[in-house]
């Protein structure tokens, strides 16, 4: 049976030579990154113990995180949490096969815990954290639907995608892991939430950083003051070295010292003073926020790896957008690809899978149309291969 693969130019020009972009990303502290994060490491530690037991993934859905701030009193030298921070695991799974319960929420409440002691360092799980987990039996129907030899697609959704990145979104993407990777060494009262938006007009870009700071790592008004210096040059330097366009960058632009207003923190999280979160609301797949470009709203993290066209089908566009940017060099400038499924039908025959090109002047679709037809039919072909990395954490999803 022929996949349906259709490619196509489109008349526009590349976000590069528009006049202005928005692009954001949330770190992996930031709360909605914290429920994608808690809702994919409990996905995979249900894959794991379903294979360990029964050589299969069994039907789940931990897609469903909601996370309630808690209350905080932060103070140079060190504060205290005086309410701590509600996590609430929901979602569908496999619960009992052949009436023998499974210990699947034992198993989601320690896989949570382990995360958060790994991504939050400055945060005491057992202090600061209720973890409680709701997950339920899945739909009886989709379960059957799951539970059959054939691959079929859970649902009817689309995934969406688009390469290669704009120097901006490059730009935003690097500042944030940046900052909570190597600049952690020079700056360690820098805390994991970290969120990045930045603005480009025409060759002018601006970069908002809000940077959560570990109270007991800043004894006083002058120390927060020189962090925020420090981390604004270091920043700038960094980002000068990736653009010829004039930059400028803000760091915690909501500080007000004559009123004391500063950003600061006892954990280093922003979720430790009423800041909620929840999967879906963060980072797509490619670990942007996009308004300029297409996305899709649906949540990937959490959702199941073998059928859930919801998060297979955003992986996949994501990497057939990047493969066919590479492979084509300069003769595609863009590409756009959107894959749409049709719940019950195999999930490497979607109803449509969609790419579409702004082609580098003088390009004619015949130079390119047969390669990126087969590559789109070869990347779907191999559709199931993509379960064993996201299981083994090989691919990120935020």
């Amino acid at each position: 049976m022929t996949r349906n693969i259709i490619v196509e130019e489109l008349p526009f020009a590349p976000i590069e030579n528009g006049p202005t972009e928005i692009v954001e990303r949330k770190g992996v502290g930031h709360p909605d990154s914290i429920a994608d994060g808690l809702a994919e490491t409990v996905s995979r530690a249900l894959c794991k113990m379903y294979l360990e037991k029964f050589n299969t993934i069994l039907h789940h859905n931990t897609d469903e995180v909601q996370i309630v701030g808690g209350q905080s009193a932060p103070a140079f030298g060190g504060g205290v949490v005086l309410e701590p921070v509600y996590i609430l695991l929901v979602g569908r799974a496999t619960t009992e096969v052949n009436g023998k319960r499974l210990p699947y929420r034992s198993l989601a409440i320690r896989a949570a815990r382990e995360y958060l002691e790994q991504v939050c360092p400055h945060l005491d799980v057992d202090m600061d954290v209720m973890l409680d987990c709701r997950i339920g039996q899945g739909s009886v129907d989709l379960r059957g639907l799951y539970e059959t030899k054939k691959l079929l697609a859970n649902d009817t959704s689309f995934g969406v995608s688009f390469a290669p990145l704009s120097e901006t979104e490059k730009i935003t993407y690097e500042t944030e892991r940046h900052i909570n990777g190597p600049l952690k060494e020079e700056l360690p009262e820098v805390g994991q939430d970290v969120k990045v938006m930045s603005w480009r007009n025409e060759d002018k870009l601006n970069l908002t950083v809000a940077s959560a700071m570990v109270d007991r790592l800043i004894p006083d008004v002058d120390h927060y003051k020189s962090v925020v210096e420090d981390l604004s040059e270091k920043v700038k330097d960094q980002v000068s070295k990736m653009t010829s366009r004039s930059v400028r960058v803000f760091v915690n632009n909501a500080d007000n010292y004559e009123e004391g207003v500063y950003y600061l923190t006892v954990t280093g999280l922003s979720m430790e003073n009423g800041d909620d979160g929840s999967v879906g609301r963060g980072n797509r797949v490619n670990g942007l926020i996009t308004p300029y470009r297409p996305m899709s709203m649906e949540a990937a993290a959490g959702k199941n790896p073998v059928t859930h066209v919801g998060k297979l089908y955003n992986v996949i566009s994501h990497m057939i957008a990047n493969d066919i940017a590479r492979e084509c060099g300069g003769d595609v400038l863009e590409v756009q690809v959107r894959i749409v499924s049709q719940i019950g039908a195999p999930i490497d025959m979607p109803q449509a899978a969609s790419a579409q090109l702004i082609l580098a002047d003088g390009v004619k679709m015949s130079q390119v149309e047969s390669n990126i037809l087969g590559l789109m039919d070869s990347h779907l072909s191999d559709i199931s291969s993509l379960t064993e990395k996201l299981v083994n954490g090989e691919i990120s999803v935020f």
